[in-house]
């Protein structure tokens, strides 16, 4: 279809990547400096987890508790060292694409839906999000349950909390949250398992998520995303539904393009980006990209072009929806595999159950 020049194609593949800021990790430590890494946190020990450990006492969380908590939790140079490799920040479209549009997982997808099809039909009723998007979701992030991570939530965040160089901060929110939650659930944090970014259960939430956005969707008293795929379900539903996702609307738009990009193009009009929809249809016709239907010329969409093995680049145009799958990573990478898992999700569902007719 379309190729892109070598000198566009180094800029765009920047942005593609573009997902989070960069993470700058300091350089390797030498052996002294190594020594010197605190390999606990606890709080009488650890100044920072004394003060994290004081706020938290003012929110009513038990100061007994909370110094058992942190005095379990273990510096893990490993969860630095995986920040820096997220897939989403190194990897072409055709290459992501790989990992998640696996005949295997479109087949799981389908009995997931299959086998909870209540809740599902559910969430869909109460939040307006289709069953397979809440399908794909928990597809792409745990393999509908199977991988939930195999790193302590605890250390992942109390050791990116206190040591990443860039968003401490930012982690260390969520390490306060996640100990809320674990004492409120009256669980051992300890025990609790994600992954290496302290992402937790079948949708993969962060704590602030989970206090957001996790619903206890089978009304058993508990919003349990670890063990109930129920409450998964309605809660990745939720999330959506706050971000407001718009029932029946699409997600993205083929379309075709020049063979060449530009770079003043790309940068113009913003491609590959997670911001909300700010280009219209009009404004990329007269770049001369068109949508393969036809489309309202007004329409605001975020402008995809995503790169293949063969060096070819495929034109969308994201909808405001795509945004919104954005919104639970912001990656368009990340958006797009959902979109396209979820349609052959529900295409072989519906194939099956009309050959069951």
């Amino acid at each position: 279809m379309n190729k892109v020049q070598g000198k566009t194609s180094r800029y765009f593949l920047a942005a593609m990547m573009c997902w989070v800021t960069p993470i700058t990790i300091a350089d390797e430590p030498s052996e002294g400096e190594q020594q010197a890494v605190p390999q606990h946190f606890a709080p009488r020990q650890n100044a920072d987890s004394q003060a994290l450990m004081e706020e938290l006492v003012e929110q009513g969380v038990p100061q007994a508790w909370l110094e058992e908590a942190l005095g379990q939790a273990n510096y893990t140079q490993s969860v630095l060292d995986a920040m820096e490799g997220a897939a989403e920040r190194r990897l072409k479209w055709h290459e992501y694409r790989a990992i998640f549009m696996t005949q295997q997982r479109i087949e799981e997808g389908v009995e997931f839906i299959d086998e909870h099809a209540d809740a599902l039909a559910r969430a869909e009723s109460t939040y307006g999000v289709p069953a397979e998007i809440i399908t794909a979701i928990i597809g792409v992030e745990t393999y509908y349950g199977r991988h939930k991570g195999q790193h302590r939530v605890l250390d992942s965040l109390a050791t990116l909390a206190f040591h990443h160089p860039v968003r401490g901060a930012f982690f260390r929110g969520e390490l306060a949250a996640f100990l809320r939650i674990a004492y409120e659930q009256q669980v051992d944090p300890a025990r609790l398992r994600g992954s290496y970014a302290g992402a937790m259960g079948y949708p993969q939430f962060i704590p602030t998520s989970y206090q957001a956005y996790a619903v206890d969707f089978d009304d058993d008293g508990r919003r349990d995303l670890w063990e109930n795929p129920v409450d998964a379900i309605g809660s990745v539903a939720n999330y959506f539904a706050e971000h407001n996702w718009k029932p029946g609307a699409d997600i993205y738009h083929q379309a075709t393009g020049p063979d060449e990009l530009p770079r003043e193009l790309l940068q113009e009009l913003s491609f590959n980006q997670t911001s909300t929809p700010a280009v219209s249809v009009a404004q990329l016709a007269a770049h001369g990209l068109t949508p393969n239907e036809s489309l309202d010329s007004e329409l605001l969409v975020v402008p995809l072009a995503l790169e293949f093995a063969d060096g070819e680049i495929h034109y969308r145009f994201g909808e405001y929806n795509f945004y919104v799958i954005t919104r639970y990573n912001h990656s368009h990478l990340y958006a797009m595999a959902v979109a396209e898992l979820a349609e052959e999700i529900a295409a072989l569902h519906d194939k099956l159950h009309e050959d069951e007719a």
